[in-house]
């Protein structure tokens, strides 16, 4: 798969591998995601990173886009919701082996100014279905994109970004947020108001694959992922033997680009625990800057088991074959 075609620099971030059109405005995606990786690691219970899913979706609607239905490369995408839910975690559980999955895709032009462009998706897995999602986005023009840009800024050249040296606040450490490493901390606890910000470290080699002039929607996903993570496992007081709380949905919202040259608030609106252990630990986040909403989302996380052992030395049986599709 080019790194083009899904807006990457490294190839070690390139998820999907292939793809068919299967009608007019359906398609499959296959993509492989990784035994491990340096950001999107499994978690304790093995399960599968849930921003691979987001991230998959990402990708496949800027593959779909530009190798069928005629998007240039050099096209903006612009990003107003992504969500995601997760029907059957155990069958993203990594066994040895990377994960192989498809995406049974449908693409929606959306008619407007700009125009806009919707994919909705099915994740199957050894031809099971384990998920759905969608992202939205809106779809222009490099010159009509800088002209958008220039009215945020209110000039032609973009804010210095914020240099966060200048302003330290402590890290939370990485267990605290299910990552292993302390660079891939985003949180900060800003005092004396003890609000959340999302760092942005600008050198992070996955959350800033590529140079931007904001910052990308992914970078936002993980700050939410990581407060939830935070809010969750430190929230729920019973205690909860050999299972684990795990993102299973997620429904974000965009309203306005997230600029570079200012802090970046993150606000628990609500955080609700299931009334039953069965029952998702619901939250609603919003990130802000200044008096910007910049988006808003609303996650839901829920109880997982261990792993089966045997698991871990099962075969996998081998995906279903598809067309044009590579395993």
């Amino acid at each position: 798969m080019a790194r083009a075609l899904v807006h990457r620099s490294s190839i070690a971030e390139v998820f999907v591998t292939d793809g068919c059109r299967v009608s007019d405005s359906r398609f499959s995606v296959a993509a492989q995601w990784p035994r491990d990786h340096a950001l999107y690691h499994p978690d304790a219970q093995r399960l599968s990173d849930p921003m691979l899913f987001a991230e998959t979706i990402r990708q496949a609607l800027l593959y779909i886009g530009h190798e069928y239905c005629d998007v240039p490369l050099g096209t903006r995408f612009v990003g107003r919701d992504l969500s995601f839910d997760i029907t059957d975690p155990a069958a993203l559980r990594v066994n040895g082996t990377p994960v192989p999955v498809v995406l049974d895709a449908e693409w929606t032009w959306e008619e407007g100014r700009p125009k806009g462009a919707r994919l909705d998706v099915r994740l199957l897995v050894d031809g099971e279905l384990c998920g759905t999602g969608s992202i939205s986005v809106y779809v222009m023009d490099d010159r009509r994109y800088g002209l958008l840009r220039r009215m945020a800024w209110g000039g032609d050249t973009p804010p210095a970004p914020v240099v966060g040296e200048l302003t330290p606040a402590p890290l939370v450490p990485p267990r605290r947020v299910g990552r292993l490493r302390w660079k891939d901390c985003v949180l900060e606890r800003c005092w004396p108001d003890g609000d959340w910000q999302l760092r942005l470290d600008r050198d992070h080699a996955v959350l800033f694959d590529h140079p931007t002039d904001h910052v990308p929607l992914m970078v936002l996903m993980e700050g939410f992922r990581q407060l939830g993570h935070l809010c969750v496992h430190e929230r729920v007081e019973e205690p909860l033997g050999d299972q684990a709380y795990a993102l299973v949905g997620v429904q974000v919202e965009c309203a306005a680009f997230a600029e570079l040259n200012a802090p970046i608030r993150l606000l628990v609106e609500r955080s609700v625990p299931g009334a039953t252990p069965a029952d998702p630990f619901r939250m609603r986040v919003a990130a802000l800057q200044g008096d910007t909403l910049l988006a808003r989302t609303d996650m839901a996380w829920g109880r997982v088991g261990p792993r089966d052992p045997a698991a871990d030395h099962a075969d996998r049986p081998e995906p279903a074959s598809m067309s044009g599709l590579a395993p």
